[in-house]
This record gives C-alpha cells, structure tokens and sequence, in this order.
C-alpha cells in the first residue's frame, strides 16, 4: 500500500482486504504504476477504481516508409534518404475544407 493513495467509502475494511485489492490492481497492469484506489462499499458488493500513473508518450513518424520514433536504428543510406527529403509548405490561403459525416 505505499506509495498509493487510496480513499474507501461507505464502510471500512481491514489491511489485509485493501492489501488484497491493492496487489489485484497491480496484476492487472504490470506495466504501469498503481498510484490510486477507490473504493465504495455497499453492502456485499466493493466498487474498485484504480488510478495508474501516465505512460510516457513516444512519438511515432512515418519516415521513408517506416514507422520510426528515432532514426538511431538507421542504416547510413536510411539516414542520407531522411536527409534528402524536400519540405513541402502549406500554404495559409487555403479554404476551410469541412466533410460530413455518413
């Protein structure tokens, strides 16, 4: 439970139990960081909200027909391509272009 905010409602319950949901929320995503829990007691039945930390965003291009967040895996001839590319302008007297929807 360190480490990780967790709010009950409508009753309380004992360590174990919130150590319980505590260790489920992390199983259930590995890969991320449990930084919160809410639960709602009512009656028999336990409402669970787990709260994850963000994960960092990668951005992604389209590089000379590959997916790429970095060019360090780039061969030299991949690297001269991205180098050799021509920047197309746009150009801002362009019409608003609005399309409906089906």
């Amino acid at each position: 439970m360190k480490n990780v905010l967790i709010t009950t409602r409508g009753g309380i319950l004992a360590d174990n139990e919130i150590q319980a949901y505590v260790d489920r929320g992390r199983e259930l995503k590995p890969g991320q960081k449990l930084i919160g829990l809410d639960i709602s007691l009512d009656g028999d039945y336990v409402d669970l909200e787990y709260k994850y930390d963000a994960r960092p965003f990668e951005r992604i291009r389209r590089i000379t027909g590959y997916l790429v967040g970095t060019l360090d895996r780039f061969n030299n001839a991949k690297r001269a391509e991205v180098l050799d590319r021509v920047t197309h302008e746009v150009s801002d007297d362009c019409e608003d272009v609005y399309v409906d929807a089906v």
